[in-house]
């Protein structure tokens, strides 16, 4: 069975209590999520500067479909060729600390933290020490396991990537989504006037995380309206060209979303080509990838022990539901964040 999972550096013996095996999703081969397993495997240990915890509750991402499916293709160059290296899926991850590895400092046994760690959709996970941070007592589990990834890379287009917030016109294209719902609850907490594009079923929620104008997509060209100082793009579907007319002079696009159309290289076509397209403009193109930072959890979880970030959970789910639920969200067909209650066996 050390086939189906990540070989860590065990130093010393699980702790009592932690038993040899747990049960999680397994991938034996990239493929669809319907081949997606929950086995018995190995319970980690942590390596140097990593915690193991008892995972509470894990939230599913893009990220994790595209990791499963193995697209777009290059990815398997970073990931693994024929699988990848750690066959436990998931990424956010809300628990407690169960074990500190060698080096661990700010850490203790027993704490409650969320964050991002190596194979979440499990009984345990291993999480590098700077990946996770402690959770405020009012932030329950499963809100906290919606935030880390989604939130992180929301927090760093706007702070990080599109320039001062404050004060300023921000436009979020799938603002009913993962990184667009809190790109919108976030923008509005730094203090700019926020507009959200959405589908019908979304534009009372997207206004209810206090976005000042909400435009319905179905009904609505909202590349037909006034320019904004920052466009953060969480789908990726509008061309370019039009993407820039809605970007004022010294303003903004963030690319945090793209296509899948083409399995090989989606979206580095669609960076080659912003970058190409905004080439001498008046406005900037901006692509990044969001970096793990315990810094940047705590900020998120300060705004949601305040009310200003709102986690949206559309589902809750056990691990023996992922498949299908990775399926759902490869196809577009969820609501909100999806949530894997781990720790009540649902």
């Amino acid at each position: 069975m050390t086939d189906v999972h990540r070989t860590y550096d065990l130093g010393p013996a699980l702790p009592p209590g932690v038993p040899a095996t747990m049960r999680a999703v397994v991938q034996d081969r990239y493929g669809p999520p319907e081949q997606l397993r929950v086995r018995e495997v190995p319970t980690p240990a942590p390596g140097a500067g990593e915690v193991l915890l008892r995972v509470s509750a894990a939230a599913l991402n893009p990220y994790d479909w595209h990791l499963t499916t193995g697209r777009p293709y290059f990815m398997r160059l970073l990931f693994g060729l024929r699988r990848p290296g750690l066959a436990v899926r998931g990424a956010d991850v809300a628990g407690r600390v169960v074990a500190l590895g060698e080096g661990v400092a700010g850490l203790a046994v027993g704490d409650r933290v969320a964050g991002m760690a190596s194979g979440s959709f499990a009984e345990y996970a291993v999480a590098d020490a700077t990946s996770v941070a402690v959770l405020p007592d009012r932030l329950p589990d499963d809100a906290a396991a919606a935030i880390p990834l989604a939130g992180t890379t929301a927090l760093q287009a706007l702070r990080d990537h599109g320039g001062p917030v404050a004060g300023r016109t921000v436009l979020v294209v799938g603002a009913a989504g993962g990184v667009g719902g809190y790109a919108v609850q976030l923008a509005v907490a730094m203090g700019a006037v926020v507009t959200g594009v959405c589908s019908t079923g979304n534009v009372d929620l997207v206004r209810s995380w206090g976005a000042t104008e909400v435009v319905d997509r179905t009904a609505a060209d909202w590349t037909d309206g006034p320019g904004y100082d920052l466009v953060v793009d969480a789908a990726g579907t509008r061309p370019l060209a039009v993407c820039r007319r809605v970007v004022r002079p010294g303003g903004s696009y963030v690319m945090v979303g793209g296509p899948k159309a083409n399995p090989w290289i989606d979206p580095l076509g669609r960076i080659v080509a912003g970058r190409l397209r905004f080439a001498g403009r008046p406005q900037r193109f901006v692509q990044f990838t969001a970096t793990r930072s315990a810094d940047d959890l705590r900020v998120l979880w300060e705004h949601a022990d305040a009310g200003r970030l709102r986690p949206f959970v559309g589902r809750r789910i056990g691990l023996d539901d992922v498949p299908a639920a990775l399926a759902a969200i490869g196809a577009g067909h969820t609501r909100g964040k999806v949530v894997v209650d781990v720790a009540g066996g649902a």
